[in-house]
């Protein structure tokens, strides 16, 4: 057994993604929190756009049907967001992109060659990353989503 076996359980979340338009299976890792209890906490970014986010945490319990830990509810939000992006400019290399929102301490994951997950850490003003976002949209780099928006970068855009 590895370490992070001892600190960490793999999660099924079902959900409905409004990227896919489809009944969606996601498993990621989860920091225990309160094991006894159900509570972990979310250690990945997710990819398609599920109503959590990295450092929320949940209520999973065991599933039957499913065999494994399966995510039912957010119970704590970290004030993190996830941002889908989407490369829609031929042959324009995604991690130029992916690396500008690094400088701004928006990790993200790659899943192909046009397609990334990237998180908003609660302490980054959302505001400055829409900005970067909607212009690299309106010149015709990239399409995005934020199916996960907290409620503090909900707050970044209203006071600017």
């Amino acid at each position: 057994m590895s370490s992070t076996e001892n600190t960490h359980k793999k999660i099924l979340f079902k959900y409905h993604s409004n990227v896919l338009d489809d009944l969606t299976v996601e498993t990621m890792w989860a920091e225990i929190v309160d094991e006894e209890n159900g509570i972990y906490k979310l250690d990945n970014i997710p990819f398609y756009g599920p109503p959590i986010a990295t450092g929320d945490e949940f209520y999973a319990e065991y599933d039957e049907s499913e065999q494994m830990l399966t995510y039912r509810k957010t119970t704590k939000f970290s004030g993190n967001s996830i941002v889908l992006v989407v490369i829609i400019q031929e042959g324009l290399d995604k991690e130029l992109i992916r690396n500008r929102f690094k400088e701004l301490n928006c990790w993200s994951e790659g899943i192909n060659d046009s397609y990334f997950s990237m998180e908003v850490l609660k302490e980054v003003d959302y505001s400055r990353i829409k900005e970067i976002l909607m212009r690299y949209e309106k010149e015709g780099i990239l399409e995005f989503a934020e199916p996960c928006l907290s409620e503090k970068h909900k707050v970044d855009l209203k006071n600017n």
